[in-house]
C-alpha cells in the first residue's frame, strides 16, 4: 500500500485505542491512524496482542513503538509487519519522565546515530514503511542546525518519512501536557526542513486545530498531523476527505457515524469490552449541537455502569433529539 501522509491522526496515549480509530475511520477513509505509542518491551515481554490487534477497517493505519535497543526494535517491526500494519514509526518525541527513563522518546534527538541504528535496524527487519516522528530539539539542543543534522543522519538510513512537532521539549521542568502548551510553535523551522530537503516527505504536527490550518500548512510541508483537536471535535474528521483529498461525496451525519458503529459496539460488549471504552471516544461528537451536553453527560455517567449496553447509548441519542 502506498502511504499517503497527507492527513494523519497523531499517536496519543490512552486515547487512540483500537475502538477510537475504528470510530474515526467511518468519519474519513483516507486520514492515516497511528496507534498509541507502543514500548519494545511491552511487545516483547508482554501481551502482544491486547497491543497490536485492530480492525481490518482501520487501513491506512501505523504503529508507533517506543524504545531504542535497535534489535529490539527489530523484533517489533517485524510483528508490526505479521499483523498487518501499514507502517511502522519510531517515537522521537515523548518527553515524559517515565519514557525518559526507558532512554527513548525525546531525549533520542541527542543520539542521531543511535537513532539511525535504530531504523535501519527496522528498515532489515520488515519490508513495510518505517518513519519517525520528533520534535524540533530538546533543552537547549533546539537550534535548526541540530534538527537538520539529526534528520539528515537519519535520512541516511534510506528514512524519507518525518513527522515534525513543531516545538522543542524541555526534558525536566515540565509534563508531557506542559511540553504541548509552553515551549512556542516554530513552523517556519518545519517549512526550511522540507526546503532544505525537498525530496524527504515532512509532516507537521503541533497547534493544528482544523482543516483550513491544515491547508495553510500544506502550502508548505507535505502533510498535517491532529492530535487532541480531532479527539475532542472528532466530526471535523468528516470534512478530511473533500476538503484535503478532494472527494466529491458530501460527508456523512453525525447520525449516519452512529448507526455504522453500532453493530460494531454490540460485537465488542460480546466479546467482553464495555460500552465506556467505546463511547468514551465520541463524547466530542456532537459538538456545538443542541443537546450535546446532556448527550455527553449521560454517556459519562451511565456508560461506565456494569452491564452497560447499547440502550444507554440509544437514551443519550433521545436526549439529543428532544433538545432539538
Amino acid at each position: 500500500m502506498t502511504l499517503d501522509h497527507r492527513f494523519c491522526i497523531a499517536p496519543m496515549l490512552d486515547l487512540s485505542d483500537r475502538h477510537c480509530r475504528y470510530f474515526w475511520r467511518l468519519l474519513s477513509e483516507r486520514a492515516l491512524l497511528y496507534t498509541e505509542m507502543v514500548t519494545s518491551g511491552a511487545l516483547l515481554h508482554g501481551k502482544a496482542e491486547r497491543s497490536l490487534r485492530f480492525d481490518e477497517r482501520e487501513h491506512p493505519i501505523a504503529l508507533q513503538l517506543g524504545g531504542s535497543d535497535p534489535s529490539a526494535l527489530a523484533a517489533c517491526a517485524r510483528l508490526a509487519e505479521q499483523w498487518g500494519y501499514d507502517e511502522v514509526n519510531l517515537n522521537c518525541g515523548c518527553p515524559s519522565d517515565r519514557v525518559q527513563n526507558g532512554a527513548f522518546g525525546a531525549c533520542l534527538m541527542a543520539q542521531p546515530q543511535r537513532v539511525a541504528d535504530c531504523i535501519k535496524a527496522m528498515q532489515d527487519a520488515c519490508s513495510i514503511a518505517v518513519t519517525i516522528k520528533h520534535r524540533i530539539g530538546i533543552d537547549d539542543l533546539d537550534s535548526y542546525e541540530a534538527m537538520a543534522d539529526f534528520v539528515q543522519t537519519v535520512a541516511a538510513t534510506g528514512c524519507d518519512t518525518f513527522i515534525v512537532h513543531a516545538r522543542k521539549a524541555w526534558l525536566r521542568g515540565l509534563s508531557p501536557k506542559e511540553n504541548r502548551e509552553i515551549p512556542p510553535l516554530r513552523y517556519a523551522d518545519v517549512y526550511r526542513l522540507k526546503q532544505d530537503f525537498p525530496a524527504l516527505t515532512i509532516v507537521i504536527n503541533g497547534g493544528i486545530e482544523t482543516l483550513d490550518d491544515s491547508d495553510a500548512h500544506l502550502r508548505h510541508v507535505d502533510g498535517v498531523m491532529l492530535g487532541r483537536a480531532a479527539y475532542h471535535n472528532p466530526y471535523l474528521l468528516s470534512e478530511v476527505d473533500r476538503q484535503l483529498f478532494g472527494r466529491d461525496a458530501p460527508p456523512k451525519t453525525r447520525a449516519a457515524v452512529i448507526e455504522e458503529l453500532l453493530p460494531y459496539i454490540e460485537a465488542q460488549l460480546r466479546e467482553g469490552s464495555t460500552l465506556h471504552h467505546i463511547t468514551r471516544h465520541i463524547l466530542g461528537l456532537y459538538q456545538g449541537e443542541a443537546g450535546a451536553r446532556r448527550f455527553r453527560r449521560h454517556l459519562s455517567e451511565r456508560a461506565p455502569r456494569a452491564g452497560a449496553d447499547l440502550h444507554v447509548l440509544r437514551e443519550a441519542l433521545a436526549l439529543l433529539q428532544a433538545s432539538a
